[in-house]
């Protein structure tokens, strides 16, 4: 399936190598890319497969260096040895790295059109060329017509926008620098899975048209099996297999491969629906909780699978986290049972198996003690669990962390350093099920990101079941696979994420969405305005017409999706 018929690669990488401390990450590794053609790395966390995308475009974490040589559409670069005046122009012009999350490389307060500009005059002020502004309008909306987006869409802001146009917009603007390398790391692993075919087969249709070199990073065999035209299997930094995908897939030589093809039902296209007819693996019915004359959780019944986000929304005093103590067992509920995988739990910490349900608090510093170092923080929690087979290295390899922090104590890290060891010492055990409580709302922006971009990847990668307790809806629809709304203790409505968000039957849910749309406008147009002083003051595009904000009314009887369908 190569759709290149040039015998001058676009990409030869040589002896590629990365290493962190005396620690060697990828060993040497070479391949070639042709333009036209799509490569496909995949293997599991920690494999080497990100590493060695960054380490071409010169993007590898603090205290991780690279050795070798990457060859892009004849540019020679030695991977350890050049300045950032060099992978200045490497970056962009030759090659451009697609993230997982567009939030990463879109900004939430500048419009999507002015990004996609700002790539295209750097593309012409690096090629001593300038362009109207009209004649850079006409091709931002040519890009956006590209990656099959409406030109209205130049005038919204990410955050209106859906994962999947977020991801378009984020493709529209990579293309924008006309590069000869696309790297693609994991560029829909957030997406749903209709959402995800969608915006892979536009990434392989945009590749063939432009004829560039594309790099697809990945740990889903079925995002590349008939799309990708020869496939690397990476692990423990070392490629185990290589050739053609049909060939790789249909015939694999490494037990590694087959070990992969056996647990990735991606490949025959089950995962999800599987998901979708498999009981919950978690489930609390009819949970109740009192603190003297306060009821602070009434009747509360919510369920979530295996491989599903289930974001529980709710101001202060909402119940939301007294629902997550209950089902964490940190609280002892008045009424209700817990079952996990059909066995009723006991109320209480008492006589469950340990690290079955685990929870990331908001504040890593409650469960980090500020005088172990890193690693002795995770091995207390490995020495905890049943698995003794595990690392602390390999936990911090989970969570994208450089084993090398795991000498540092958690006042040395950064607060999204801090809060992804906290995860992967709520991993240490092998729970089943990963409570996160308000476990993004104390990071900025472009970190909350990062760790929701981490944390989708875990839930695909583990299975895990997942509540999300969060106020901010902003992260729910970034995250969520469905959503339940919690009001004074009382579930007023639950659904789907887009269907709740966008459609909101409870006056409550309304109040909620009509002020989260408010805030993000408001935001965003100041921000924009600051940005684009030359530009006439222009009202910020409306976000997607909700029902209309109406007064709470606590009568108003819970909105049920599954009881109106």
């Amino acid at each position: 399936m190569t759709h290149t018929s040039s015998t001058q690669p676009g990409l030869v990488v040589s002896e590629l190598r990365v290493i962190a401390g005396e620690h060697g990450i990828v060993a040497p590794l070479s391949f070639e890319v042709a333009p036209g053609e799509m490569l496909a790395i995949i293997g599991e966390s920690g494999s080497g497969k990100s590493m060695t995308a960054r380490a071409i475009t010169g993007l590898l974490p603090r205290g991780v260096r690279a050795a070798g040589t990457a060859t892009i559409d004849g540019h020679a670069t030695e991977l350890g040895n050049e300045s950032d005046a060099n992978w200045a122009a490497v970056r962009g012009r030759l090659a451009v790295l697609l993230l997982q999350d567009p939030f990463t490389s879109l900004s939430p307060v500048i419009r999507c059109g002015a990004q996609i500009a700002l790539t295209i005059e750097a593309r012409l002020a690096a090629a001593g060329s300038r362009a109207s502004r009209a004649e850079i309008q006409a091709e931002v909306e040519r890009r956006l017509a590209e990656v099959r987006l409406p030109a209205r869409v130049a005038r919204q802001y990410p955050s209106e926008l859906s994962g999947g146009m977020r991801q378009r917009v984020a493709i529209a603007a990579a293309l924008a620098a006309e590069p000869r390398l696309l790297i693609a790391d994991e560029p829909t692993t957030a997406l749903d899975a209709s959402t995800q075919g969608e915006v892979l087969d536009l990434l392989r249709e945009l590749q063939i048209a432009h004829r560039m070199s594309l790099i697809l990073i990945s740990h889903d065999l079925g995002v590349i099996d008939g799309r990708a035209d020869r496939v690397i299997v990476m692990r423990a930094g070392v490629a185990v297999e290589r050739g053609e995908t049909a060939r790789v897939l249909g015939a694999p030589e490494h037990e590694y491969t087959r070990e992969l093809i056996a647990a990735n039902l991606s490949v025959a296209d089950a995962t999800r629906a599987a998901q979708s007819a498999a009981p919950p693996l978690l489930e609390a019915e009819d949970v109740s909780k009192s603190f003297g004359a306060t009821t602070a959780l009434a009747h509360a019944s919510v369920a979530v699978g295996a491989g599903e986000v289930l974001a529980i929304v709710g101001e202060s005093g909402s119940g939301k986290t007294t629902l997550a103590r209950a089902i964490a067992g940190l609280e002892i509920p008045d009424t209700g049972e817990i079952r996990l995988a059909g066995r009723v739990l006991p109320r209480g910490r008492k006589g469950r198996r340990p690290g079955e349900i685990q929870v990331v608090f908001q504040d890593p510093y409650s469960t980090l003690n500020p005088v172990f170092t890193i690693r002795d923080s995770l091995e207390e929690a490995l020495r905890a669990g049943s698995d003794r087979t595990r690392t602390a290295d390999e936990l911090l390899r989970l969570v994208e962390l450089d084993p090398a922090l795991g000498d540092r104590r958690p006042a040395q890290l950064s607060g999204g350093q801090r809060q992804r060891v906290a995860i992967a010492r709520a991993l240490a055990p092998n729970p089943r099920v990963l409570i996160c409580d308000e476990s993004v709302s104390a990071l900025d922006v472009s970190v909350q990101a990062q760790i929701l971009a981490l944390l989708a990847r875990l839930r695909d990668e583990l299975q895990l079941a997942m509540l999300f307790i969060t106020h901010d809806l902003g992260v729910v629809t970034r995250i969520a696979d469905r959503v339940t709304v919690l009001r004074l203790g009382e579930i007023v409505e639950h659904g789907t994420t887009a269907e709740v968000l966008r459609t909101p039957q409870h006056p409550y849910t309304q109040l909620l969405v009509a002020a989260a749309e408010r805030d993000s406008v408001a935001v965003g147009a100041a921000a924009a305005t600051a940005a684009e002083p030359a530009a006439p003051a222009t009202p910020a595009a409306p976000a997607t017409p909700t029902t209309p904000a109406a007064p709470a009314t606590p009568a108003t009887p819970a909105t049920s999706r599954e009881e109106s369908a």
